[in-house]
């Protein structure tokens, strides 16, 4: 059997390039039908090669695809390039036509105003029929062609099995024989600590192993299939695998916390949850991180000035480093370094991880008023920048503590799910932890936040963080 591991990337490109050419027979073709309309209100543009050859049409012709792809991106389209189903691939191809109209027509047609009004209408409505019927063949073409390729057994999932017990084995063989329209190759069974392995002459992996695995075997999906559901073993195993930054997946035979608020991933396979993953659409997602980007080159060229007479302010008041850094875990358990203004003595850590409080002796003068306006938070935006954090998430930890969180709560497992913020649910309305039991307590708003992320609540938390910052409730 000829079957072959599937190339995501591979994927993407063959939407964005028959986008990119669909885009540009499309605007190309409603150019020759604006200029007939433009010629029957008395605009004269000479001969049509002239119109379509003239600069500003050109450079309109060159940009305007390339422009559309973007806001496909946006819509988050090309974000999981299998698995679509039709009506997904309806409703997100029509409404980003709907958007590639309404901008072209106010960025590039609105000084062709003629005057006749059904005709300004019917330039819009061409448009759209243009750009839609002829951008969605083109994607329906991809996804059939992937389909066949799933149904004739060419292409396929590679997964781990993460359990190595007879309940593994019943998960695998639904996997390979079921009705299911994608294919499976399913790579191994990884031994879960405290399960009897089958013994059936197949020996099982080390789940310290896995990494490994997963590197040399190009394994594409993690399936958990434990013999007992229990959510605090699930919990562990998530932990242990999140680094690996690979769909981890269980079935939802039990519905619980743990996979009720997580989206249904796999539209043509078995019906998974992807636990590394948040409840927030694609298209969310990118808008999300589109909005941290921009705001944050906003922030740090704006408030440069700023960043400069506090870096005076804190070298006067006190020894030692304007900046603080320290090792913070982020998204899918990956540690990176978080940039803050100093607000404590340089050897405010001499003896080892220690949480502040309100009345902290260690806090400097300036460091507590820094704090009180949250100020001390601003050099974070160059890790938003970065992509190690977004403005709105669940606050990083050190992974001293994090350790001690999930002896207490296993669930905080789950927040490593989207990039940490510089602001969150639990920072507004619960504040500062001092002790390991107010993490905990603070820690079930961001599991909150979780199962209801959206752009909206996000505009809700930065409302609060606002009102927070002007009425000097930092601590």
């Amino acid at each position: 059997m000829n079957r072959k591991r599937l190339s995501p990337t591979a994927q993407r490109i063959r939407y964005v390039a028959l986008d990119i050419v669909s885009g540009a027979i499309s605007f190309w073709a409603f150019n020759i039908v604006r200029y007939f309309l433009l010629q029957e209100t008395g605009q004269t543009h000479g001969a049509l090669w002239n119109f379509l050859g003239s600069t500003k049409l050109v450079i309109e012709q060159c940009v305007v695809p390339v422009a559309m792809v973007g806001i496909y991106w946006l819509s988050g389209y090309y974000n999981q390039p299998f698995g679509k189903s039709r009506l997904q691939e309806f409703s997100v191809t029509f409404f980003s036509e709907m958007i590639n109209t309404v901008l072209i027509y106010l960025v590039l047609l609105i000084n062709d105003q003629t005057g006749h009004r059904i005709i300004n209408y019917e330039l819009i409505a061409i448009l759209f029929g243009l750009l839609f019927f002829g951008t969605y063949p083109g994607r329906i073409l991809v996804t059939t062609f992937a389909t066949r390729h799933f149904r004739r057994d060419h292409w396929h999932f590679r997964a781990l099995i993460i359990g190595n017990t007879p309940a593994a084995r019943r998960v695998a063989e639904k996997l390979i024989k079921g009705p299911s329209r994608v294919g499976y190759t399913i790579a191994g069974f990884v031994n879960i600590p405290g399960e009897t392995p089958l013994d059936d002459g197949e020996k099982g992996i080390d789940l310290s192993a896995v990494e490994n695995e997963c590197l040399t075997r190009g394994i594409d999906q993690l399936i958990l299939a434990p013999e007992v559901y229990d959510e605090n073993k699930v919990l562990d195993l998530v932990y242990r695998l999140f680094p690996l930054e690979i769909p981890i997946k269980i079935s939802p035979d039990t519905f619980s916390f743990v996979t009720s608020a997580i989206r249904l991933k796999d539209i043509y396979g078995e019906p998974f949850v992807d636990l590394a993953s948040p409840s927030i659409g694609e298209a969310s997602k990118n808008i999300k991180r589109s909005v941290d980007v921009v705001a944050s080159i906003m922030v740090l060229l704006l408030l440069s000035p700023l960043f400069a007479v506090l870096a005076v302010l804190i070298k006067r008041n006190s020894k030692g480093p304007v900046i603080y850094s320290q090792d913070r875990v982020g998204l899918h358990q990956k540690s990176f370094r978080i940039y803050k203004f100093r607000t404590m003595r340089e050897d405010a850590e001499s003896d080892g991880p220690r949480l502040s409080s309100e009345d902290d002796g260690r806090v400097t003068s300036l460091g507590r008023r820094l704090r009180k306006y949250r100020l001390d938070e601003l050099p974070q935006f160059w890790n938003v920048l970065k992509g190690d954090m977004s403005i709105v998430g669940p606050r990083p930890e050190r992974e001293y503590y994090i350790r001690q969180i999930v002896k207490y709560a296993p669930y905080y497992t789950l927040v490593c799910q989207v990039r940490p913020g510089i602001t969150s649910w639990g920072m507004v309305k619960y504040g500062y932890a001092s002790t390991v039991k107010q993490m905990v307590e603070r820690t079930r708003y961001d599991l909150i936040y979780l199962g209801n992320m959206s752009l909206s609540v996000d505009i809700k938390i930065l409302i609060y963080t606002v009102r927070t910052v002007l009425t000097g409730r930092g601590v």
